[in-house]
């Protein structure tokens, strides 16, 4: 892929502002104009990815984005994840949570820990707007067909810290654009960088935002597939495919640079169509912090970090009036969960990846200013240190 030169990317944004009044929409355009990992030869792992190499490579797993660029300080949005296309509440999907860090605000997780399933969209969006998200999800709930007689609803919302670059005290986000991004959801490709709940989010230093990425086991595994979604607010020392990323371009947590601090949180979405229970998905959410670290995350004393996984298995969908008193479901055993551990790992990281590299400079309320991460710059240091390009060091089944 040839890379678009900064000083043209420049004239772009120049020309871009005086002629068209949709910020959001531009932004959206420059960001397509980066590369992923992938496409800057960053083989993360060994496991193929899925054929978008995005959460929605799940069967009937949907993403939707909705992001709020208004004058000088608002830089804030929601993003959302539907497990499957029809009345989550009346067929609930299994699910586990964990928790590699307290430090947040989410709601719904007490209901998921004791009955082992969500029966809403899985939303994010900053700190202080998470009642009003709460707020639109039960609204969109107890509107859809079939619900007419609900009288509870556990909504499932997370949140990362955004203040940085956004007015947060300023909760621009309503309850009506929870209905906005659940209505824009497809199964296409997923959005990613500065949009939706990653618009005004920080990361290592760096502007983070929305990433990304996907697994495929080989059919003798079971062929599963793994999708992880998540939004990067968070801080440390940025490594790729073990390169130093971060120290080479001496711009990490606790160096000289004036960089965010490391608070802010880091919310993880997996899917998966493998068959399992709320008990290994709890495990399998467990690992995705794995992918953190690898990516250069130490999980902060003041950085949420979040884990959610769900399965779409059709033998485990939850009737929530079931007609019968026992249900026959198919689960894998325990003894084949390894290679899909191995699998969330590798889509965590190389997501964190995506959220950098697909992420544009955004400049906030009181004039303060995240730095995208530099592409060229990124790549010679993965080629210094031989990090790109690993796929071709791989055995068939393994290589994209």
């Amino acid at each position: 892929m040839k890379l678009i030169d900064p000083k043209t990317a420049s004239l772009f944004v120049g020309l871009a502002f005086l002629f068209l009044p949709n910020l959001i929409a531009l932004c959206a355009q420059i960001g397509s104009l980066r590369p992923d990992a992938k496409e800057l030869g960053i083989d993360v792992g060994i496991l193929k990815s899925g054929p978008r190499n995005t959460i929605t490579d799940v069967k009937g797993v949907r993403v939707g984005h909705l992001t709020l660029w208004q004058g000088e300080d608002i830089r804030t949005g929601v993003t959302a994840v539907l497990p499957h296309p029809g009345n989550l509440f009346q067929e609930k999907v299994p699910a586990g949570v964990y928790v590699g860090n307290g430090f947040g605000k989410a709601v719904g997780l007490t209901q998921i820990e004791e009955l082992g399933n969500i029966e809403t969209p899985i939303l994010i969006t900053n700190t202080l707007s998470i009642p009003a998200v709460a707020e639109g999800l039960i609204e969109y709930t107890l509107k859809l067909k079939g619900n007419e007689d609900v009288r509870s609803v556990n909504p499932v919302v997370f949140e990362i810290n955004d203040g940085f670059l956004n007015d947060i005290r300023g909760r621009y986000v309503k309850r009506e654009h929870v209905l906005e991004t659940i209505d824009k959801a497809s199964e296409g490709e997923a959005e990613m960088g500065a949009v939706g709940a990653g618009t005004g989010s920080h990361c290592m230093g760096f502007k983070g935002g929305v990433g990304t990425s996907s697994r495929v086991l080989p059919e003798s595994m079971g062929g599963y597939t793994i999708g992880v979604l998540l939004v990067t607010n968070f801080g440390g020392i940025l490594e790729i495919n073990g390169a130093p990323v971060g120290r080479e371009l001496d711009k990490f947590y606790l160096s000289d640079k004036l960089v965010p601090e490391d608070e802010g949180s880091c919310i993880i979405v997996i899917a998966t169509d493998a068959p399992l229970d709320s008990r290994n998905l709890k495990r399998l959410a467990k690992r995705a912090v794995l992918g953190l670290a690898r990516a250069g995350s130490f999980v902060s004393n003041g950085s949420g970090d979040y884990a959610i996984a769900f399965s779409t298995h059709p033998s485990l969908v939850v009737a929530h009036q079931p007609e019968t008193l026992t249900r026959e479901v198919q689960l894998l055993y325990t003894h084949h969960l390894s290679p899909l551990f191995l699998a969330v790992v590798e889509a965590t990281e190389e997501a964190v990846y995506n959220s950098l590299l697909k992420a544009t400079t955004v400049k906030g309320i009181d004039g303060h200013t995240l730095e995208a991460v530099p592409v060229d710059k990124v790549r010679d240091i993965c080629e210094k240190y031989g990090v790109l390009n690993l796929h071709q060091k791989l055995p068939p089944w393994g290589k994209k």
